[in-house]
């Protein structure tokens, strides 16, 4: 759907938006910081509402502070105040409670923030910059593995909630040809290779993926028993001179193409087609923002973009599924098949090779 096609705020309306984005970075900091202190959750624990000294007490904290945090919120939506009490409010419940929002906001305070410092420079020069906070690598995918604890549980976390809504129903998809090797290209923990073991008691899964990302893999698979179904194959995917494995019937690639540029798209796909046996097919899970069934997945999609623009890599996007289908069919594919509104925001694209 295109939300996108009218200015639909009138100049009042416009004008106060564009104070929220003026004052953007601030608000976050405020959110994440009521959330984190505990001071939304202990006025949601109180339905008949708190001073802000009582507030203060109860959790140790500095007057002063719990003040202008509380004060703050009130312009945010988070508090509201009336007969010398704070309340709690709708907007504060989704922060408290809704994963889908904790994910996101645990993803942009320990991956994408303190990076995004750096954004105009990644957009200049078409590389990562912001992600020197962490490390020298090209890309965050060489150094996910080394990357301190508390950001690889959100990088993961937030990797992980989007998915994995999308698994069980798609499982039905892949197996409905009853394929017995698959290629699992950019398997990461090796959540997809352990569902399709589970689901095929006859598949024989490998998963290819940088070194760091397989040991990652091999220590869960190994933990459930699964080593003899789920092999291995280390490769950098965008070394050309790297052959892929072959003899597979299905290649499953999960919100895997849009961690690369489009050239690399359709150098990875072009590859997959050697990979595959003569009627082979390739299934491809990404969410496009253009196919969206609200307004806000689709204002979510395009801001993960300029985390690939900054921190991962500097040259890949949440694609529009026109530009997406273009690179695949450059690469020698036919899309047979379009599955949109599979889980939170997924397309599965089902791609045979040209004849």
């Amino acid at each position: 759907m295109n939300f996108f096609e009218t200015d639909k705020l009138t100049a009042l309306q416009a004008k106060e938006k564009a104070q929220w984005i003026a004052f953007g970075p601030v608000v976050f900091q405020t959110a994440r910081i009521l959330r984190d202190t505990g001071i939304l959750r202990i006025v949601e624990e109180h339905p008949d509402g708190l001073t802000q000294e009582q507030v203060a007490t109860e959790l140790k904290l500095p007057a002063y502070g719990v003040r202008v945090l509380m004060e703050a919120a009130l312009g945010i939506g988070l508090l509201v105040f009336r007969d010398g009490v704070y309340k709690i409010t709708k907007t504060s419940t989704f922060i408290l409670h809704d994963r889908l929002t904790q994910v996101n906001m645990d993803f942009t305070q320990d991956v994408c923030y303190n990076g995004m410092f750096y954004l105009e420079d990644a957009i200049l020069n078409g590389k990562p910059e912001g992600l020197k906070v962490f490390g020298n690598w090209s890309t965050i995918y060489e150094g996910l593995s080394k990357l301190p604890e508390h950001v690889q549980k959100s990088w993961f976390g937030f990797d992980h909630f989007y998915s994995d809504y999308a698994f069980p129903e798609v499982l039905q998809h892949v197996f409905k040809s009853n394929p017995k090797r698959l290629l699992d290209i950019g398997g990461n923990t090796g959540k997809w290779s352990i569902q399709c073991a589970a689901f095929s008691p006859e598949v024989t899964v490998t998963i290819m993926d940088l070194p760091g990302q397989v040991g990652m893999a091999k220590t869960r698979i190994e933990e459930k028993g699964l080593a003899d179904r789920i092999n291995f194959y280390e490769t950098n995917i965008l070394d050309e001179s790297q052959p892929f494995p072959k003899g597979f019937e299905a290649i499953w690639m999960s919100q895997f193409l849009d961690c690369f540029s489009e050239d690399e798209i359709r150098s990875i796909l072009r590859r997959c087609r050697g990979a595959l046996t003569d009627d082979g097919v390739v299934y491809i899970l990404e969410p496009f923002w253009d196919r969206q069934r609200f307004e806000v997945s689709a204002f979510v999609l395009q801001q993960t973009s300029l985390y690939f623009t900054a921190m991962a890599n500097g040259n890949s996007q949440m694609y529009h599924s026109g530009v997406f289908i273009r690179c695949v069919e450059d690469a020698g594919f036919d899309v047979t098949i379009e599955k949109d509104l599979i889980g939170v925001s997924h397309t599965l694209l089902t791609c045979r090779p040209k004849k």
